[in-house]
């Protein structure tokens, strides 16, 4: 992960990957951690989601979230063949 950007966008999936969330931060490390933790309520706490997959970096937040909103409208077979391309193995990305 890169330090220089202003704002990421970001997909998350549990240990099955049946469930996948895209987020949008402007502290990715922070807000990875807070997931893990499970310290965000409501869906990502209730399915365990807590593994970086994916992640695309923005020089700003509206960039981000105009992204965010973009990737949010596809469908879930779009949204795995760009993880697929980006994280081949699915692993976490957060982890090490």
């Amino acid at each position: 992960m890169k330090r220089n950007a202003s704002a990421w966008v970001y997909f998350l999936t549990n240990y099955t990957r049946h469930s996948l969330y895209i987020g949008v931060t402007t502290d990715l490390e922070r807000r990875i951690a807070e997931h893990k933790s499970h310290l965000v309520p409501g869906y990502t706490k209730k399915y365990q989601v807590d593994r970086l997959v994916y992640y695309e970096e923005f020089q700003s937040i509206r960039e981000a979230i105009e992204r965010e909103k973009y990737l949010k409208g596809w469908t879930r077979a779009r949204k795995n063949a760009l993880v697929d391309a980006f994280n081949p193995e699915w692993r976490d990305l957060a982890e090490g």
